[in-house]
């Protein structure tokens, strides 16, 4: 992914203690929470391989509190800087710079999109930490948990080292590939910020709250997350129209391989050796994949109807 002419966002609260490149240190990738820990949705790190589901702060969506999880006592974190002392502005060092390209362009490209549909679209923020950090309303953001949104503070929280493990970890990812991944997952992050804008979170949660199954409440959040991957992919369509040749051989083909690898099914295989679909939160690989094709070609938010698809 070629991202030298993107606009950096000033729109980062950076609470790292300091920079740190894509093959730099800082910050562990901790394992998931046991028992009645507070997890995001979707982390876990399974024979060293790492499988994650980006998604929504898990005190939002009820469908999030049924993830797997391991055994276990919650780590131990040393929390990164107060937020009172947090840089703002656009980072300087290269994976800080890259987060706030991206975001950058993802503001501008949906405020395009807003605007043309007589609506004003306001981009969120962008919180970079290390190992833990103050979540705000969403409570304590801590690595285990991958990137999530905090809807109520309008919030993307992210722990930089996770975007190393996708370089140093992830099979298959090398190079603009991996930048490109990290992108996509960015571009998940602020999907769920146009839901939230939207008022499609808010009315999912009141259909969560009113389900009569763990199944159906899940089923609900399965399409939330499906709408996010597409979202993203629309985001790529119009970034690739605005700067053509930003995307480099083999960007896509490394998106859809993580967007495979967090699968549900995907990581349940590999958690617990079956499949239990009425437990997915995020979707199987191949629902993950197809929705963000779908974005990526039609580019329009309409394209994207997640909820007013009969076969996901």
């Amino acid at each position: 992914m070629r991202y030298d002419d993107f606009r950096r966002s000033d729109n980062v609260e950076d609470r790292r203690e300091d920079g740190g490149g894509f093959g730099g240190g800082g910050g562990g990738f901790g394992f998931p929470m046991g028992g009645g820990g507070r997890l995001g949705i979707g982390t876990v790190i399974v024979l060293g391989l790492i499988g994650w589901a980006v998604g929504i702060d898990p005190g939002v969506l009820i469908g999030g509190a049924e993830i797997l999880t391991g055994g276990g006592q919650a780590p131990s974190y040393q929390t990164d800087r107060p937020s009172s002392q947090a840089k703002r502005g656009a980072p300087t060092d290269e994976v800080g710079s890259m987060i706030a390209g991206v975001l950058g362009e993802i503001d501008d490209r949906w405020s395009e999109i807003f605007s043309a549909n007589g609506r004003t679209y306001r981009g969120p923020r962008v919180v970079l930490f290390r190992q833990a950090t103050n979540g705000g309303q969403c409570g304590m953001a801590q690595s285990a948990m991958g990137p999530f949104y905090c809807p109520p503070d309008q919030r993307i929280y992210l722990d930089t080292s996770f975007f190393r493990e996708i370089e140093t970890r992830f099979n298959g990812c090398q190079g603009s590939a991996c930048k490109f991944t990290a992108a996509y997952i960015i571009a998940h992050e602020a999907g769920h910020h146009v839901q939230n804008l939207l008022g499609i979170l808010e009315k999912a949660n009141a259909q969560q709250r009113q389900a009569r199954s763990k199944a159906e409440a899940n089923a609900i959040q399965v399409r939330i997350e499906l709408q996010a991957d597409c979202l993203s992919g629309v985001w790529v369509n119009r970034e690739e129209k605005k700067r053509p040749g930003f995307i480099e051989p083999g960007d896509i083909d490394g998106a859809l391989r993580t967007a495979a690898a967090i699968g549900d099914d995907t990581l349940q295989r590999k958690m617990q050796g079956r499949v239990v679909p009425d437990s997915f939160t995020h979707g199987s690989a191949e629902q993950r994949k197809r929705w963000f094709m779908t974005g990526y070609q039609q580019g329009n938010i309409s394209a994207c109807n997640t909820f007013g698809a009969g076969n996901l």
